[in-house]
């Protein structure tokens, strides 16, 4: 079964950053390409990146473009999303996912953004 367990979200204050971290396994990760979405309180799931299993390229959806950068780390089974310049409307819960629509994604970690 695929299992996906994301970590290290936390509070933090405006322009600050953080590192999230995927675990995966149950699945040929490698072969995959792999997303974060997020949902912030109230509304839906909204896709945030996609990392392509192929060459490793990247894509970003505007709100985040310049500020996070995705990567993997195949050896590990191991998918990252850096957050830096973090803002207020940052504030959601990350999931990694395998698909842009995070049909299936991990329990997520929570990201707080405030001062």
């Amino acid at each position: 079964d695929v299992q996906l367990v994301e970590s290290g979200g936390g509070l933090v204050q405006p322009g600050g950053s953080l590192r999230l971290s995927c675990a995966a396994s149950g699945f040929p990760f490698s072969s995959y390409d792999m997303n974060w979405v997020r949902q912030a309180p109230g509304k839906g799931l909204e896709w945030v990146s996609v990392i392509y299993s192929g060459d490793s390229s990247t894509v970003y959806a505007d709100s985040v473009k310049g500020r996070f950068t995705i990567s993997r780390d195949n050896a590990k089974n191991t998918l990252y999303l850096q957050m830096n310049s973090l803002k207020t409307e940052d504030t959601a819960m990350y999931y990694c996912a395998t698909d842009p629509g995070g049909l299936t994604r991990g329990r997520g970690t929570q990201v707080t953004v405030s001062s």
